[in-house]
């Protein structure tokens, strides 16, 4: 009988769940910033104008907490400047040291204007906003399609994806954020199902995209489908993160679809604004630290143990911390200082 052992190298994973809480959080912030942008022009009493306040709210606490994510999973906060000191512009992580910076100071005059009642900035900011939004949308796909040894990211859909999740979770952080908001920022139930319908077309648009996707792969025109059914088949930790996150997003849509005559109760659209978020860090998870599991080129794992400290759960609990800690002081100077900025009262 003849023995033949396989040594495989220990590889430590390129991306920290650090990564994980920012291309979630980034893609909260651009949602919000769409969502303020469009209900920035409706008209004075409108729905889209009454979810305004939870739209800079969402805004507000994401695009302050995305670029924190970013420097830690920089590991040195320092390093942040060598993306300035040596540019390379092949390089979408150095092409994105540009763009978030444009990105954080238009969210920051948005929310200044809306809060000071500067109507008329707040409208000029909008479109520039827009087009800031998409280009960090696109930026922070393309970080994870320019991979050619990962051929399940190396696709444009991956792009679609992120961004289609991230502005679902951006409605998901809008149902939990609203009851944050002082009674006369409340959009009411009206608004909220609009709000709903919004998070329902998201939804859809996931579905078809995965459709394109899967017919596509069918076709032999997209190598990364081929690659999901090989990691499914072949590696439990990548199917076990995989349909976990499908099962969870599917209740969650299920949740929204049933939704229609209980968006006024207070513990549902907290319960379904979480799941839909949740639901969104979980598919970044199963993307980043789930395909990170298995090896690039020939057999064998590459094992991801969670680390306690700043580099795993404790950094993880951070971020929600600073998140939770944003949440209060804005509510906190909303009620000590309440914006300028005309809100209708909230009717059912």
């Amino acid at each position: 009988m003849q023995i033949i052992e396989l040594l495989t190298p220990h590889y430590e994973a390129a991306w920290l769940p650090w990564a994980v809480q920012y291309f979630f959080l980034a893609g909260v912030a651009t949602g919000g910033a769409l969502l303020a942008a469009l209900c920035a022009w409706g008209a004075r009493g409108s729905l889209m104008r009454r979810l305004l306040p939870v739209a800079v709210l969402t805004l507000a606490v994401s695009v302050i907490a995305a670029p924190v994510s970013l420097l830690a999973d920089l590991h040195q906060p320092a390093r942040f400047w060598h993306f300035y000191a040596h540019f390379t512009p092949w390089s979408w992580m150095s092409v994105g040291a540009l763009l978030l910076p444009v990105f954080v100071t238009l969210g920051v005059a948005f929310i200044a204007s809306w809060w000071l009642g500067r109507g008329g900035w707040m409208r000029a900011l909008a479109p520039l906003l827009v087009l800031s939004a998409l280009s960090i949308t696109f930026y922070t796909g393309a970080e994870m399609m320019v991979i050619r040894a990962r051929p399940l990211w190396n696709t444009l859909w991956v792009p679609i994806n992120l961004a289609l999740t991230g502005w679902l979770a951006t409605v998901g952080a809008a149902f939990v954020l609203e009851r944050f908001l002082p009674a006369t920022l409340r959009p009411g139930a009206a608004a909220l199902q609009l709000l709903r319908g919004i998070g329902l077309a998201l939804a859809a648009a996931l579905v078809l995209v995965a459709l394109a996707w899967a017919g596509t792969g069918m076709a032999g025109l997209n190598r990364s489908f081929d690659e999901a059914l090989r990691l499914f088949r072949d590696f439990p930790v990548w199917r076990l993160a995989m349909l976990g996150s499908a099962v969870f997003g599917a209740a969650v849509v299920g949740a929204l679809l049933r939704g229609r005559h209980r968006l006024g109760a207070t513990g549902y659209t907290l319960v379904l604004g979480l799941g839909l978020a949740a639901s969104a860090w979980a598919f970044r998870w199963a993307l980043f630290m789930g395909v990170q599991g298995v090896p690039k080129f020939g057999a064998g794992l590459y094992l991801y143990h969670m680390p306690l400290g700043g580099d795993g759960l404790m950094g993880m609990l951070g971020v929600a911390g600073l998140c939770v800690a944003l949440v209060a002081l804005a509510s906190w100077a909303l009620e000590l200082f309440p914006a300028r900025q005309d809100a209708a009262p909230a009717r059912a």
